[in-house]
């Protein structure tokens, strides 16, 4: 690439497909079999030109997730600007959480856990989400949708712990990913609802199947 046409496209933009090749790349493959000349390759640019923007692959991971992570907050914010209570804020964050999953490849998770610094950016994002969690769960108490006899940091550990296993497990062999991630969420929320949160949860749920359900099967049937 000439440096004439490497300056028809300006860096920053440049920057942002690759992340944007990148986020869909390691979350269809995972991390590990993903190199930065399939990357490069990708763009139809030289392994020189990523590097000269990227230093290296994790470097470039640590990006992806923190393009995660933004879009993240702009999506709780917009969630917070147009719920009713706070079950319909955790619905809708769960059900997007639901919704990443099930577009990520298994390995994305086991692969991360090589990259220490890009982990560990990942880690402290989950240890400030659940204390946010926590948060909306005591609220949520307050509006009448939970229940006031349940320790919600105890809980919000074990949810997490749950995923943790979810993810060292061959239970996904038998059951697919999305559907055992649905299983342990749905539960747990109907185990701390009150009357008022478990009909509210109930509605979601149901609408919630009219619109995965039939998708499933579709993908099942190609």
């Amino acid at each position: 690439m000439s440096e004439y046409t490497k300056h028809l496209v300006p860096r920053p933009e440049l920057r942002e497909r690759i992340i944007d090749t990148a986020v869909e790349a390691f979350s269809a493959h995972g991390i590990k079999s993903i190199t930065m000349d399939d990357i490069a390759s990708s763009l139809g640019i030289s392994k020189r030109t990523l590097y000269e923007v990227f230093s290296d692959k994790e470097t470039l991971l640590e990006e992806c997730i923190l393009k995660g992570q933004k879009e993240g907050d702009e999506f709780l914010k917009n969630v917070l600007a147009t719920s009713g209570n706070v079950l319909e804020v955790l619905l809708k964050c769960y059900q997007r959480s639901i919704e990443q999953f099930h577009a990520t490849n298994k390995k994305f998770f086991e692969d991360i856990k090589k990259y220490p610094k890009a982990y560990a950016l990942m880690t402290n994002r989950h240890n400030q989400d659940s204390e946010e969690t926590v948060n909306f769960f005591k609220e949520g108490v307050k509006q009448g949708i939970f229940r006031d006899d349940v320790n919600f940091a105890i809980i919000n550990l074990l949810v997490r712990e749950q995923i943790d296993v979810l993810m060292n497990t061959d239970i996904c062999k038998e059951y697919s990913f999305l559907e055992v991630y649905e299983s342990i969420m749905f539960t747990f929320l109907r185990g701390i609802s009150t009357e008022q949160g478990a009909h509210e949860l109930e509605a979601f749920i149901r609408e919630y199947r009219k619109k995965v359900v039939p998708a499933d099967n579709d993908t099942e049937t190609k």
